[in-house]
């Protein structure tokens, strides 16, 4: 009995290993497929769930604590491509280290089933996903038919960042009813005031880190007219919509009820 119920105990640590989050999307994704009892250590900007502000922050997005993580002995870390270099000490050491791509809608999903994989949670990581897509369809469905506002992503003022067609958020403007005014194929890039100022876009999206509110009245912004229409849209939670995690959907919505506020209050009353 003792040793059948200790080897059914080591199974199921085998199953279900301890996890060190490099990225704060991961650690909301580990959390929401039920495996936050699981993370062990997250990084810097985890700010959700409230109970993974808890956990030791080990990483930033370009930097780790690999002496820190190996004392932790996790059964598996997690971060994302972009991070490899980063991690080559910790796979010197042993470590067993996955990096997750997160750049596409797509990516958001396959992510998730990873991490269900990774972590003895397949089934609540395919509940997930398919409880998103769910969701998802239900919004899109809200959007009006009409005109589709070209509309600008802004990141960062100085210099100006925006996103490209390559990006996730692209791909929730285009589920909003919107058109990526940016016209640029990679996914994050830095975009010129002459070009913008060419460009014209219908609406602009920023969140509130990104300085916009303060430069509104400044060229090129205060010769935009989607800036002296009052078609300029800031995002208190970046997170919802910046941060390619279970609570994109919030984003999306907001997007919506932002680019389409008439067909939204149809929407509404039905």
């Amino acid at each position: 009995m003792l040793v059948s119920a200790l080897a059914g105990a080591l199974l199921f640590a085998a199953a279900t290993p301890t996890v060190v989050s490099l990225m704060p999307s991961l650690t909301e994704d580990l959390f929401a497929i039920g495996a936050g009892a699981q993370v062990i250590a997250s990084s810097q900007f985890t700010d959700y769930p409230p109970a993974a502000t808890k956990l030791p922050q080990v990483a930033s997005f370009a930097s780790l604590d690999a002496e820190r993580i190996v004392a932790l002995h996790p059964g598996i870390v997690v971060g994302i491509p972009a991070q490899a270099a980063l991690v080559s000490d910790l796979r010197r050491a042993g470590e067993r280290v996955e990096l997750l791509k997160g750049d596409s809608f797509d990516d958001l999903f396959a992510t998730i089933r990873q991490l269900g994989a990774l972590t003895g949670r397949r089934r609540e990581a395919a509940a997930l996903a398919e409880h998103l897509r769910a969701r998802t369809a239900d919004l899109v469905r809200s959007v009006p038919a009409g005109a589709r506002p070209r509309t600008f992503v802004v990141l960062g003022v100085a210099p100006i960042f925006t996103v490209g067609d390559g990006s996730y958020i692209a791909h929730l403007l285009a589920l909003a009813g919107a058109a990526n005014a940016s016209g640029v194929r990679e996914p994050y890039a830095r975009y010129s005031a002459e070009a913008l100022l060419a460009m014209q876009p219908d609406a602009i999206v920023a969140d509130r880190q990104s300085g916009l509110a303060a430069v509104l009245d400044r060229p090129p912004w205060n010769a935009l007219r989607a800036v002296r229409a009052g078609r300029v849209f800031i995002l208190g939670d970046a997170d919802i919509l910046e941060r390619p995690g279970p609570r994109y959907n919030e984003g999306l919505a907001w997007l919506i009820a932002c680019l389409h506020p008439r067909g939204t209050a149809r929407a509404a009353r039905r």
